[in-house]
């Protein structure tokens, strides 16, 4: 491709005990006449850390650095200041994380790329699952995906399976497996590689899975190695508990249409799941609470069918009271069991989703974690489920974690039913409650979690320590449940050479597993535990997890990785960094002047929606917003037709307009009119433009004011001031501000809704224009119905009819006739310029042209959205 060809690339997976060690070599040649930049682009599961990366070039190899955080930081910026720095970005999907270098090489040149990471496979409905993203972007003649499992239990199942292996390249996939051992290969040949027998696409494009699962002859499987060890913990053939459980529901309106429709779906088919011995009830939250019945109800069949007919007939709308929701669920709860209506041993599960943010009853997030977390006292599993990207992701996670549970998000996307389903099948089977696994205190130290609320058929728990004497070679383990029939309890031990007998075969074992699973494991809890701690605790857990991250050179959300690239000017410098759930970009901002690192805390689709390329057509966008811009030009989206209306505001110089104002979220956007720098005697109508903008929060005593020389915030009393040279990002409780340096910003708010703000700079010497602004509002559904002004009217859907098309004054311009809410209209077919992403040129918007200041389309007349001052 261009020149570059990868002539091998070889995935090579070793598990040892659920621990997967995984290196991914790359290798390509110039094989063209100039210099070229190649890409090393592969995706890795969010569950991995990084722990090495190099380039070889030409027999040199860079190797990539782990460091902390801050200090990677300021060796990138003093490379910066040199002006030897190139950038890696580093993305999460739903899976995912995106892993990126590039580098220059000469012609005939070759480059070797080798990264390799971690992880602890976890086991889902009774398989360990491996996960491989494959997408070389051009046939490769070396393919070769590799793995070697070795597991002393032995192995009973072994799969392999990918989303894009079709009939010819089934036969590819090589799996064998005896006793602890077993192998899969996958080497295509570049024929079988392609799409089609003369294309030169690939076919290589998806997921490659790896499934197994071990023998077990008892619950447990204790391992000792140098001083560790490692306690696998699943049970079988145990009898299922009975479960109650409450599904506390998100009704308000941002859930209506497909989000409410999807979880209706995925209600209706856990209802044929649920069992005849589980109790369940409902519990819906908008501006009110409601709930299916006042009680737990036990699952009959005639109780399920009428739980059917109540699910169909749910339906969105108003506002979020997500308090008032979980409490109502956890009452029922704590009702059912003092009545005694729910059996002694059952396991209580609350699973509570939602799209949006509380703003209504108790809304302060930190106020609903305490009432929340009180309630349940311990008694009860919370897990939260976050629809889509507009929720407050790190509220959900913590109370959820407060609570003994988690956070998932479920994606917006036409799955979305599945993925509600599917979680649910992960929590539908307890076997055990309270389970608990003790060891002797004199003889461990630094033990990862070792109780449990909750033991799901199919799962397993795993808990890793390190001895107090290195030497040790004998462990004793005191275990713990309450099951369906009976208490669990019994002691069960290990001895080193019991666990060297099994671990023979050392071609399949790579370094010190054991060791490098309970550091794995023990960052990954830190990391856990530090999401709900403050102050002193969470500077503790902190400094514990930054340690071992240091010391065991994992890329965690703490670290850094710095790499040093070769290029024609001096070497440059770039970080990879660990993306969490909840920051889905990270991206290092290089301009000419400042450079910053900025971690977007920002939903995907804002942020592309200001940086990649332009688009085509109206149709194609991803995202449908209403915008004024240019002098001042308004763009309505009407997505239910693929297209738009547009009108202008002809007003004079130093008016204010007011473009949204919403009483139920308090938030409110106005804009002043500037003109050009002197009247053009020319003109029939004068050219104004947006030269101030105001966007206020009056319920969080917010302000914020934009200009194009300066930006400032105001909270309260304490105002922060900011230029267009900066590049920034502040996140507060209830909003995030993103200034993209001399371009953009976008600030988002905790209803959901975010505006961008572009900047428009014209030549300092120009004799008539000056610089001005133009507003875009995403993500507007948002707001309440009653949101108006000049762009707020139109944020709740509306509907048009054009009839009697015909042609206009300009050939190029048909007219027609536009009846909207039983006005007739003569309207324009023409376009508008949208600037998100190209602020010098933009890109022409298609659109129905409203005549005399909106006349017709608009409530009222234009001077009635004339207000007085910016806030």
């Amino acid at each position: 491709v261009d020149g570059i060809e990868i002539y091998s690339m070889k995935i090579d997976s070793k598990v040892t005990s659920r621990f997967a060690h995984n290196v991914i070599t790359s290798r390509a040649v110039n094989r063209g006449n100039v210099s070229k930049e190649v890409f090393f682009d592969v995706e890795l599961p969010k569950t991995a850390f990084i722990t090495n990366f190099s380039m070889t070039i030409d027999g040199v190899t860079y190797p990539g650095t782990i460091k902390e955080k801050e200090a990677a930081k300021k060796q990138y910026e003093k490379a910066v200041s040199r002006g030897q720095t190139a950038g890696l970005v580093k993305a999460s999907g739903r899976k995912t994380e995106k892993f990126t270098v590039s580098v220059n090489i000469k012609a005939a040149s070759k480059v070797t790329f080798e990264l390799t990471y971690e992880e602890l496979l976890k086991r889902l409905f009774g398989k360990y699952e491996m996960f491989i993203k494959v997408k070389p972007k051009q046939l490769v003649k070396d393919f070769e995906i590799e793995v070697d499992i070795f597991e002393p239990q032995g192995i009973t199942e072994l799969e392999a399976e990918g989303t894009f292996i079709t009939n010819e390249l089934q036969n590819t996939i090589k799996k064998t497996f005896s006793g602890k051992k077993g192998h899969i290969s996958f080497k295509p040949t570049l024929d079988q590689q392609r799409t089609c027998a003369n294309c030169s696409q690939s076919v290589l494009d998806g997921d490659f899975t790896v499934k197994y699962d071990v023998k077990r002859t008892t619950p447990d499987n204790l391992q000792i190695v140098n001083g560790y060890f490692v306690h696998f913990f699943a049970p079988t053939n145990l009898p299922k508990l009975s479960k109650n459980i409450i599904f506390v529901l998100d009704t308000s309106g941002s859930m209506h249409g497909r989000e409410i429709e999807q979880t209706k779906e995925a209600l209706l088919k856990i209802l044929d799941d649920i069992k005849e011995d589980d109790f369940f009830n409902f519990v819906l939250f908008d501006s009110e609470i409601s709930t299916w019945k006042e009680t737990l109800i036990k699952a009959t069949p005639e109780n399920l069918d009428e739980a059917r007919k109540f699910v169909q007939h749910i339906s969105a709308q108003g506002m979020t009271n997500l308090h008032g929701g979980l409490m109502r669920g956890i009452d029922i709860l704590n009702a059912a069991h003092e009545e005694n209506l729910v059996p002694r041993r059952s396991a209580s599960i609350i699973i509570m989703l939602t799209d949006g943010h509380p703003n209504v009853g108790v809304s302060n997030t930190q106020e609903i974690e305490k009432a929340v977390k009180k309630a349940i006292d311990g008694k009860y599993t919370l897990y939260n489920l976050g629809f889509g990207s507009g929720v407050d992701y790190g509220f959900l996670e913590r109370m959820a974690l407060e609570n003994k549970g988690l956070a998932r998000r479920i994606y917006p996307d036409s799955d979305a039913a599945l993925q509600l389903q599917g979680f649910y099948d992960e929590v539908s089977n307890p076997m055990l409650i309270d389970v608990e696994l003790n060891y002797p205190e004199n003889e461990i130290s630094d033990l990862t979690t070792n109780s449990f609320k909750h033991f799901y058929d199919g799962s397993e728990i795993v808990v890793a320590g390190r001895f107090v004497d290195s030497n040790q070679n004998h462990l004793s383990v005191d275990v713990r449940g309450e099951g369906a029939d009976n208490a669990l309890s019994y002691t069960t031990q290990q001895d080193a050479e019991q666990t060297a007998q099994a671990f023979q075969e050392q071609q399949y074992i790579f370094g010190e597993y054991i060791e490098r699973l309970w550091a794995y494991l023990t960052i990954e809890q830190l990391l856990e535990k530090r999401i709900t701690a403050t102050g002193e605790e969470k500077e503790n857990l902190t400094a514990q997890a930054l340690a071992l991250s240091l010391m065991y050179k994992f890329v965690t959300p703490l670290t850094s990785m710095v790499v040093t690239k070769p290029e024609e000017n001096g070497n440059e410098e770039g970080i990879a960094d660990k993306p969490t759930e909840g920051i889905d970009i990270f991206t290092i901002v290089l301009n000419l002047r400042h450079f910053r690192i900025t971690e977007i805390l920002e939903i995907r689709e804002i942020f592309f929606s200001c940086t990649s390329p332009s688009y085509h057509t109206y149709a194609s966008q991803p995202t449908w917003y209403t915008s004024v811009d240019g002098d001042p030009h308004f763009i309505i989206s009407v997505p239910q037709k693929k297209d738009a209306i547009c009108f202008n505001i002809n007003e004079n110089p130093g008016m204010i307009l007011n473009l949204i104002n919403d009483p139920v979220t308090g938030i409110i956007v106005n804009g002043e009119l500037i003109g050009d720098k002197r009247a053009n005697s020319d003109a029939k109508i004068q050219n104004s433009y947006f030269g101030k903008l105001g966007i206020a929060n009056k319920h969080l005593d917010f302000k914020l004011t934009v200009t194009p020389e300066t930006i400032t915030i105001q909270n309260g009393d304490e105002k922060t001031a900011f230029t267009w040279l900066d590049s920034v990002t502040l996140q507060q409780a209830s909003l995030t501000l993103i200034i993209n340096r001399k371009k953009n910003l976008v600030l988002s708010m905790e209803s959901g809704v975010s505006f961008v703000v572009v900047l428009h700079q014209v030549w300092k010497k120009h004799p008539l224009h000056q610089d001005f602004l133009g507003l875009y509002t995403l993500k507007s559904d948002k707001l309440s119905e009653q949101t108006h002004g000049l762009l707020g009217q139109f944020f709740q859907p509306i509907d048009f009819t054009i009839l009697e098309i015909h042609p206009g004054p300009d050939p190029k311009k048909p007219d027609a006739t536009m009846i909207f809410k039983n006005n007739e209209l003569i309207v324009t077919r023409g376009w508008q310029k949208d600037y998100r992403r190209d602020p010098k040129h933009g890109v022409d918007i298609p659109c129905w042209f409203v005549h005399d200041n909106g006349a017709g389309l608009i409530d009222g007349v234009h001077t009635d959205y004339i207000v007085s001052s910016l806030f």
